[in-house]
This record gives C-alpha cells, sequence and structure tokens, in this order.
C-alpha cells in the first residue's frame, strides 16, 4: 500500500497521532527532502528506512518503488512540508501506484494554502489554487492576464525570490488590486500582510521579504 502523509509546514506539532501511527509502521519512507523529513522522523522517534523521490529521480525512483509495493511493502509519500502532490512531484508517484492496483491510503493534514485561506479573511466559499506562477514576466503576465474576470479568491505560492517582481506585475496587470500576503505559517515569524499591490511592494522594498509566500487575492473585494 502507498499511503499519502501530510506533514507540518512549520511548527512540528502540527501532524496527527494517525500519521505518526502510520509513519512507524511503514517498510520504508519516501521523501522529497530525506534531510528535511529525517527532522520530523527524528523529533517522533521514528526510525525507517528513507528514499528520496523528487522532480528529477521520479521516474527511476518509480520504477523501484513499484518493485518493493509488488514485493509487498507497504510505504509512505511525504513532501517536505504539507500534502504531497500540491505544487510537488507526489502526484506521478501517486498516479504509478494506482496505473499498477497498489491500494492508495491517504492521511490528511495541513497545507499552507488553506491555512492561508483561513487566515486571509477574503471569500473562502468558492476559490482556486494556481500553484506557482510562471517564473518568467511574459509567462507570468499572461496567466495574471487569465484572472481578470475571475470572481472567486485566487491563492498562488511564490518564492522570496520572485516575490516583488510577481507583485508589480500583479499591481500593473490587474489595476493594483488588494491582496493578502502569508509567510512562515504556524512558525515564529508567521506574518499576514494586507493592502494594494502598490503598498506591499513598498513594504517589501523596505522589509527584506524572507521564507516561503502565499498570495491571495479577490477582485471583487476593495472595488
Amino acid at each position: 500500500m502507498l499511503y499519502i502523509i501530510s506533514t507540518p509546514i512549520g511548527n512540528l506539532k502540527d501532524i496527527t497521532f494517525r500519521a505518526i501511527e502510520t509513519l512507524k509502521s511503514v517498510d520504508m519512507i519516501a521523501a522529497e527532502d530525506t534531510r528535511h523529513t529525517k527532522i520530523l522522523l527524528d523529533h517522533y522517534d521514528i526510525q525507517k528506512p528513507l528514499t528520496s523521490y523528487f522532480d528529477h529521480n521520479q521516474k527511476a525512483k518509480g520504477e523501484y518503488l513499484l518493485r518493493l509495493f509488488k514485493e509487498g511493502k507497504n510505504i509512505a509519500l511525504v513532501s517536505d512540508a504539507g500534502t504531497p502532490g500540491i505544487s510537488d512531484p507526489g502526484y506521478s508517484l501517486i498516479k504509478l501506484a494506482q496505473d499498477n492496483g497498489i491500494e492508495v491510503c491517504v492521511i490528511p493534514g495541513v497545507t499552507a494554502l488553506i491555512c492561508a485561506l483561513t487566515l486571509s479573511g477574503l471569500p473562502a466559499h468558492n476559490f482556486i489554487f494556481e500553484g506557482f506562477l510562471p517564473p518568467k514576466t511574459v509567462g507570468r503576465c499572461k496567466k495574471l492576464e487569465s484572472f481578470k474576470n475571475e470572481n472567486r479568491t485566487i491563492i498562488v505560492y511564490e518564492s522570496v525570490h520572485r516575490l516583488i517582481k510577481t507583485l508589480e506585475d500583479i499591481k500593473i496587470v490587474l489595476a493594483d488590486p488588494y491582496i493578502v500576503v502569508a509567510r512562515e505559517l504556524t512558525k515564529k515569524f508567521e506574518e499576514v500582510k494586507k493592502g494594494k499591490a502598490s503598498e506591499l511592494i513598498e513594504h517589501f522594498n523596505t522589509h527584506e521579504p524572507k521564507g516561503e509566500f502565499v498570495l491571495l487575492l479577490n477582485l471583487t473585494v476593495g472595488q
């Protein structure tokens, strides 16, 4: 069986009893970054074999894990943080297992986009999640153009290195909308900043951005 296990996005206490029990019971844990996952495992005294599963080895490693499944092994899939398959390569292993008749079980838990949506104060009854926007300006602006008539709350992830550029593109393409920016969710320096894109650009130009970011906007808010 393949177990899809959600892990904390920051605070190590944000893991379920069921997730810990399952991690202790499996034969192997497939992790996006084994060094990162080992911190969690050590914290809960979980001693299981670890193997890496990420973008650049997913084909070869997927075949290896498939052989283990066929030998009767139970394997847990975890990402660096949050729920496997959401903006990480885990979805390909899930599909591989299902295509080959391997039973898949999900152990639910935290995910950054839902935490950010809950904190945002924006309408949460109807939303879209777009993962990471294209890294280059042309592709990013084209994607932002597609949001112009969107009435749902829009959620995207962004890296610290592209945050200001993305905010600048949002300001131009979407006419300086109201945005919620959440960073370091569940961690010591958790922060939620709200305002027009221009205001947030000014803030992050004077306060160096750090951490991982979730951006949320609803074009019907503040109009």
